[in-house]
């Protein structure tokens, strides 16, 4: 699982509590995407010219994270026009230079005026607000 926002370790999201015993920690890695800022959380998008920082974890209980994940972004199996996010399979390069492939959770949205996180790495972005 990549996690890229509020959902990271250290932040106090409703539902990461749920899911926390369930998560064994990998290693910080990045994916191709586009950050964007929404204001109380951010937003990334497929892209393939620049890349999202975050963190991995291997799931212990694959359905039972997904499904509490599903819920928390506001994913609507079978009604992808319908949900927040959506969630894909996506490529991840750990800081290391390994590769593998991860779950990640997609905006879904019109993005408005919400202002692009050029570096790619929320935590950095909180730092210079």
């Amino acid at each position: 699982m990549f996690f890229y926002g509020t959902l990271m370790t250290g932040f106090k999201r409703r539902g990461r509590s749920r899911i926390e015993a369930k998560l064994a920690p990998q290693g910080r890695g990045s994916i191709p995407a586009a950050l964007f800022d929404l204001g109380i959380y951010p937003a990334a998008v497929p892209a393939s010219d620049s890349c999202v920082w975050g963190e991995v974890h291997r799931m212990l209980d694959p359905d039972g994270v997904l499904a509490a994940l599903d819920e928390i972004e506001g994913v609507r199996p079978g009604e992808p026009d319908a949900s927040l996010y959506t969630r894909a399979e996506v490529p991840v390069t750990f800081d290391n230079g390994h590769t593998d492939t991860a779950w990640v959770y997609f905006y879904n949205a019109p993005l408005g005026r919400a202002q692009r996180i050029e570096s790619g790495d929320y935590l950095e972005h909180l730092k210079v607000k």
